[in-house]
C-alpha cells in the first residue's frame, strides 16, 4: 500500500508503470509526464523560471533528461528573451509572445514569474509561480492521458494583493519545440458555406497568428493546429496536433524565435480584451490539449479522435459517447411553412426509410414565418400547432422514431416580444448603431439575469415536450459588444462571461435532462471546438451539404476532430450552393463518413429514391459503430495521381472495416493507383462486398487475409462524374 501511495504521489517510478504518470526529479529539478507514446518535460532552470525541455515520443524511464541553462545572446537579447518559458510574464527583457500580461494600478507592467512550488497528483502535476515583488500568482496545471499522452494544460490567475490587477493577456499555456528549420504549420481556414479548407506554410522567423475575434470560435480559423517535419507524412513521422478547449474569440501565435525553438502561445485573444482582476479574485484559462504522433499526419488525427471519444465527449451514463443515430431534418422540405399536417407525412415517409430521429427546424414559434420575426419567443406558434407539438411527438414516437428540435436560444430578433420587453438584453453600447446580422442581435449571456431566462425557457420546453435532441443554432458573430450596466472597468470581460455561462446553461440542461442529445451549430462550423464539444454531442460541421463539397470539408474537420461527431446529410439535387446533380448513391457514399442524416425534401422522392435510401440507410447500420468509434485512415492522399477521395475506418476490434472511395471527374482512362488499406488484422481472413450489393469486379476476391489486403491492395478504377464506391470488410476468421 504504501508503494502504490509513494507512486501516485510521483514520489517514485517504476519503469514501464501504469502509475509512473507524473515525476519529479530533486536533483535536476526536472518534471516528467508520460503517458501513451508520449513524455512531455520541463524543469526549473537556476534562476527560478520554467523552462521547456521535451515532448515528444515516450522516452525510457532510465532515459537522462537535460536542458542546458541558457543566457543572453547579446545586449538585444537577454536571457529572458531566450529561455523556451512555459509561462512567460511581459516583464524582464521578453521580446517573444507572452503568455501574460497585465497592469498593476501604479501602472507598471513589468511581470516576470518565478517557481513557488508544486503538487503531483496521480496524472497531473500543478505547479505555482509567482512574480518576484507582486502578488500575482499563477498555476499552471499539466495533466496527461494515460491512453493517448494528450496533454491538458491550464492556467489560473490569482490577485493575492489589496488592489486591482488589469489582465492585457491571458494564455492557456506556451509551448516549444526544438531548433530545426523544417518545420511546417497546417491549420484550416474558411467562411460560411466553405470551413475547413486545409492550408499549410513553412514556420519561419515571424509570426503566424490563428484566431478569432468574433466573440465565437468562428469559421475564419478554427483552434486546432498540426506541425509537422520535412519527413513527416500521412502515416509516419513526427506530428504534434494541438487544440484550443475555447468557444470564444480566441488566439494561438506560432514563431520561430532568435535561437531557432518554434514557441506556441495559445488561449484568449488579448483583442479587445481587459479582465480586471479583483483582490482575491481568479481567473481560469481554457484548457490547451496537446499531442504527440510518430505516425504521421494521419497517426496524430486518430490520437486526438480516440482522446475526443474517451475523455471530451458526453457519456450519457455509458461506457462510450452513443452511436448517432439516423435522423431527417425537414427544413429543405418546409423552411419556415411548417405545420402539423406536412410535418407529420414527413414523419411517416422517414420512418419509411429506417430514420431512426425526426428533427423539426426553424419556423415553430412565436411569430416565425421568415428570419425576421420571432426568435426570442420560444412559445409554439398556435396557428401552426393548434395543439400544440403533443400531437407531433406522440406520432414521431409511435413511429419508432424519437422527436428534435431546432431552437436559437442566443439570439433575439428585434421584432420579438422578448426584445421588446427587454431592449436592454442585447449587446449594444448605448446611444450606437445596433449591427443586425440575419436581421438579428446577439443576447448579453454574459448578464445573469438573460443567462437564467435562456435556461428557464428551455429547461420549460424540455420538461413540457418528449424531446430527445436539440438542434443549438448561432447564425451570426458578435458586433458592438458592449456591456452598459457594467461597470466600465469590467465592460471587456464580456469575452470571457459570455461563454461561461453558456457553459453554465448547457451543463445545467445536461443535469436536468441527461438523455437530451445537443447538436453545437453555427451556421455550420462556425462554433466547433473542444469546449463545446465536452457538452453537446454532434456537429454540424458546413451549412454546404454539396456532396462534392462535403468530402473535402469533412476531411478538413476529421484533421482534429472525430467522424463520429460530424452531422452529415444527405439533401437534394441539384445542391442549392453549386447547382450541381449527384446521384441519390454518390450523395449517401459522401454522407455515410459520419453521423449520417436526410434533409432532403422526401415529397419530391419516387419509389426508386426512397428503395436507395433504405438500402443505405440500412447498409449504414451495419458500419455505422465502424464509422463513428473507429479509426480513420486518409488513403491515397499524397498519390497526385490518384484523383479520388478514398477513406477507409477501421473498427476498434479490427473486425470490421469500410472503404469508401469517390472522384468528381475521370479523364483519358486513366487507371488509377491501387489502394492500399491500412489497420486491418494481418492474420484475419476478411470478406468483402459491396455496400450496393453490386457484384464486385473478378479482379478483387471475395476473401482474403488483412495482409494481402494491405500489400496488394484493391483495384478500384472509377469512371464518370461523381461516382463512388462503398465496400464492407468483414472478419470472417
Amino acid at each position: 500500500m504504501l508503494l502504490r501511495l509513494l507512486i501516485g504521489a510521483g514520489l517514485l517510478a517504476v519503469p514501464g508503470s501504469a502509475f509512473a504518470q507524473a515525476r519529479y526529479d530533486k536533483g535536476s529539478r526536472i518534471f516528467r509526464l508520460d503517458g501513451g507514446e508520449v513524455t512531455y518535460a520541463f524543469k526549473v532552470n537556476a534562476s527560478g523560471i520554467l523552462q521547456s525541455v521535451y515532448w515528444g515520443k515516450r522516452l525510457p524511464d532510465s532515459a537522462p533528461l537535460a536542458a542546458p541553462e541558457l543566457s543572453g545572446l547579446s545586449g538585444f537579447d537577454v536571457a529572458t528573451n531566450v529561455v523556451p518559458q512555459e509561462f512567460a510574464g511581459q516583464g524582464g527583457g521578453l521580446y517573444a509572445e507572452p503568455a501574460l500580461k497585465v497592469t498593476y494600478p501604479d501602472g507598471n507592467r513589468d511581470l516576470v514569474l518565478y517557481y513557488r512550488s508544486h503538487q503531483i497528483d496521480g496524472d497531473a502535476i500543478r505547479v505555482t509561480l509567482s512574480d518576484l515583488d507582486r502578488p500575482i500568482f499563477v498555476t499552471l496545471t499539466y495533466r496527461i492521458d494515460r491512453a493517448t499522452g494528450v496533454v491538458s494544460r491550464s492556467a489560473m490567475i490569482e490577485n493575492r494583493g489589496t488592489g486591482d490587477v488589469r489582465l492585457d493577456q491571458v494564455a492557456a499555456a506556451g509551448l516549444t519545440l526544438p531548433v530545426a528549420y523544417d518545420y511546417r504549420l497546417h491549420y484550416s481556414t474558411g467562411r460560411w458555406a466553405a470551413e475547413w479548407t486545409l492550408q499549410e506554410r513553412p514556420l519561419r522567423p515571424g509570426a503566424t497568428v490563428l484566431e478569432s475575434r468574433r466573440g465565437s470560435t468562428g469559421s475564419e480559423n478554427n483552434p486546432w493546429f498540426q506541425i509537422t517535419r520535412a519527413e513527416t507524412t500521412e502515416e509516419s513521422g513526427p506530428a504534434w496536433i494541438g487544440a484550443l478547449g475555447w468557444s470564444g474569440s480566441w488566439r494561438m501565435s506560432f514563431d520561430q524565435d532568435v535561437t531557432g525553438r518554434v514557441r506556441i502561445v495559445g488561449g484568449f485573444n488579448p483583442f479587445d480584451f481587459a479582465y480586471r482582476l479583483r483582490p482575491g479574485a481568479k481567473l481560469e484559462t481554457p484548457t490547451f490539449y496537446v499531442g504527440f504522433s510518430d505516425q504521421g499526419r494521419g497517426g496524430a488525427s486518430r490520437l486526438f479522435h480516440r482522446f475526443e471519444r474517451e475523455r471530451i465527449l458526453p457519456r450519457h451514463g455509458g461506457d462510450s459517447p452513443p452511436l448517432r443515430k439516423v435522423l431527417y431534418n425537414s427544413w429543405e422540405a418546409t423552411e419556415f411553412k411548417v405545420n402539423e399536417a406536412e410535418q407529420l407525412a414527413l414523419a411517416d415517409r422517414a420512418a419509411s426509410l429506417g430514420i431512426e430521429r425526426f428533427v423539426m427546424d426553424d419556423g415553430w414559434f412565436g411569430a416565425r414565418d421568415n428570419d425576421h420575426a420571432g426568435l426570442g419567443d420560444w412559445t409554439v406558434n398556435p396557428r401552426k400547432f393548434p395543439n400544440g407539438l403533443k400531437p407531433l411527438i406522440d406520432r414521431v414516437k409511435a413511429l419508432g422514431m424519437d422527436f428534435g428540435l431546432w431552437v436559437e436560444p442566443e439570439m433575439v430578433n428585434p421584432d420579438s416580444d422578448l426584445f421588446r420587453a427587454h431592449p436592454d438584453w442585447a449587446m449594444q453600447y448605448k446611444g450606437r448603431p445596433r449591427t443586425e446580422g440575419r436581421n438579428q442581435l446577439v443576447l448579453n449571456l454574459a448578464r445573469t439575469d438573460v443567462r437564467d431566462h435562456v435556461l428557464k425557457v428551455l429547461d420549460d420546453l424540455l420538461t413540457r415536450n418528449d424531446i430527445a435532441f436539440l438542434k443549438w443554432d448561432y447564425n451570426r458573430n458578435w458586433s458592438e459588444p458592449g456591456w452598459p450596466d457594467a461597470d466600465v472597468a469590467d465592460q471587456q470581460t464580456i469575452y470571457v462571461a459570455y461563454v461561461r455561462n453558456l457553459y453554465y446553461i448547457l451543463d445545467e440542461l445536461r443535469r436536468r435532462h441527461p438523455a437530451v442529445e445537443i447538436e453545437s451549430c453555427s451556421g455550420g462550423g462556425g462554433r466547433v471546438d473542444l469546449g463545446i464539444m465536452a457538452r453537446t454531442d454532434e456537429m454540424w460541421p458546413s451549412d454546404n451539404t454539396d456532396p462534392f463539397d462535403r468530402l473535402q470539408i469533412q476531411d478538413g474537420y476529421t484533421q482534429a476532430y472525430a467522424p463520429g461527431t460530424m452531422m452529415a446529410w444527405v439533401t437534394d439535387s441539384p445542391n442549392w450552393v453549386n447547382q450541381r446533380q449527384t446521384t441519390l448513391p454518390f450523395r449517401f457514399l459522401s454522407a455515410m463518413q459520419g453521423g449520417l442524416g436526410i434533409g432532403t425534401n422526401l415529397n419530391k422522392w419516387g419509389d426508386a429514391d426512397m428503395a436507395t435510401a433504405r438500402y443505405y440507410v440500412a447498409s449504414y447500420k451495419r458500419i455505422r459503430e465502424t464509422v463513428q468509434h473507429g479509426s480513420l485512415y486518409r488513403l491515397n492522399r499524397e498519390n497526385p495521381a490518384d484523383p479520388r477521395w478514398t477513406s477507409l475506418y477501421v473498427a476498434q476490434d479490427r473486425a470490421q472495416a469500410a472503404l469508401f472511395t469517390l472522384v468528381g471527374s475521370t479523364h483519358k482512362l486513366d487507371v488509377m493507383p491501387t489502394i492500399q488499406l491500412r489497420g486491418l488484422d494481418p492474420d484475419a481472413v476478411y470478406r468483402i462486398e459491396a455496400m450496393d450489393s453490386t457484384p464486385l469486379p473478378a479482379t478483387i476476391p471475395a476473401r482474403a487475409t488483412g495482409a494481402y489486403w494491405m500489400n496488394h491492395g484493391v483495384d478500384i478504377t472509377l469512371r464518370g462524374d461523381f461516382v463512388g464506391v462503398g465496400m464492407i470488410l468483414t472478419r470472417v476468421r
